[in-house]
């Protein structure tokens, strides 16, 4: 870009591990890249040294509360922020610190700017209105066309004009085919303890029943090859309760020894490498399904359940499979397919898979998109 250099401030709760964590970092790096400043403000956390290391500022506030007396002093603590700061826009990325945000951004003429990453629950008329602050914005940019129907169609004032398709990007040169040592594979399969030889069929995402994990318990059961094993990467949050349910039905289904939970993973490319086929059973919507973009882009076959962004990032037949929500006959279906794959066949998904990703889902693209909003955003000021 050769605009002139602008100060942008992202808003969020916190910095700890997350996609919309992962995603202020990513677009604090290409504005300073860009030569612009990056200005982020949170209650702090782990990734703030990340934040700080691609050459953005952080300015710790108490922006996670929801409590409205809070929500109320931080606007006053946000103007005087963007003032002394000469912020020229602010881009909020969840809820409470969006409301300090909106009315920081009103009260001192800057541009204000959401990012949608989920479809919030609705409830009731107050849970809509608490709700209705991510669709305020000069522009609303929503993380899929599944999220972008969804504001549209659930919150008519937030004219649809406004609301722009920006999807979230992968790290290419994090998450690239072959370029993670065989050292590391060796690691992380003696830490899992896991089988050798045995297929890998890896399902990414924390321990909650809408992560879908019964649906894969019950597709172990049911498919043909009996040496794969179900490798459930997530920390559990301390959900003991559900994790004792999971084993009790991995026992029920006679799959008790081909059933891992391994709690969190730091080496996620490793993790998807070691896979024979990555599995996203998710019983609700995601709002782009990032663990399928990842996987694809690591050249591994998936299979997601067919609503959501998933419908949007992987291709069936081309990229993947898409079988119905909480169909464990059709998941199981699907595996069975995947895991019957030679290695041409897999070669030639590879190969489709991480192409869709490098022409649709990488951090650069979705980074850049970002920037020609903003700039676009700042041409229009009076």
């Amino acid at each position: 870009m050769t605009d002139p250099g602008l100060t942008v401030l992202q808003v969020l709760p916190a910095l700890e591990t997350g996609g919309v964590e992962r995603g202020t970092v990513d677009m604090a790096e290409a504005l300073v890249a860009a030569g612009h400043r990056a200005l982020v403000v949170s209650t702090g956390g782990s990734m703030v040294r990340q934040l700080t290391r691609v050459g953005a500022e952080h300015v710790e506030l108490p922006v996670r509360s929801k409590n409205p007396l809070a929500i109320w002093r931080n606007i006053e603590r946000l103007a005087r922020l963007i003032e002394t700061e000469n912020v020229d826009l602010v881009h909020a990325r969840s809820r409470a610190p969006a409301w300090s945000a909106m009315y920081a951004a009103r009260r001192t003429n800057r541009r204000f700017v959401t990012t949608v990453h989920g479809a919030y629950g609705v409830g009731n008329r107050f849970k809509r209105a608490y709700n209705s602050v991510m669709v305020r914005g000069d522009r609303v940019i929503a993380i899929s066309e599944f999220i972008r129907d969804y504001v549209i169609e659930r919150y008519p004032e937030s004219k649809p004009a406004r609301v722009v398709v920006i999807p979230r990007g992968v790290d290419l040169d994090l998450f690239h085919p072959g370029d993670v040592p065989a050292a590391r594979l060796i690691q992380l399969s003696e830490l899992w303890s896991l089988p050798d030889g045995a297929p890998v069929i890896l399902l990414p995402g924390r321990l909650t029943r809408l992560k879908g994990q019964p649906v894969l318990i019950e597709a172990l059961s049911l498919i043909a090859n009996r040496d794969a094993v179900a490798v459930f990467v997530g920390g559990d949050l301390g959900r003991d309760a559900y994790k004792a349910e999971l084993r009790q039905m991995a026992e029920r289904f006679g799959v008790a020894d081909r059933v891992w939970f391994v709690g969190a993973c730091r080496d996620m490319p490793a993790a998807y490498s070691i896979a024979s086929v990555v599995v996203s059973a998710s019983t609700q919507p995601e709002g782009f399904g990032r663990i399928a973009v990842e996987a694809q882009a690591m050249g591994r076959p998936v299979i997601v359940t067919d609503h959501g962004g998933s419908r949007e990032t992987v291709a069936p037949g081309e990229t993947g499979w898409r079988v119905p929500p909480g169909d464990a006959r059709a998941m199981a279906t699907a595996l069975d397919e995947a895991l019957a794959m030679n290695q041409p066949e897999r070669d030639a998904l590879a190969a489709r898979a991480v192409a869709h990703v490098k022409a649709n889902y990488t951090k650069e693209l979705m980074c850049r998109r970002t920037l020609d909003l903003y700039r676009d955003l700042l041409a229009q000021r009076d």
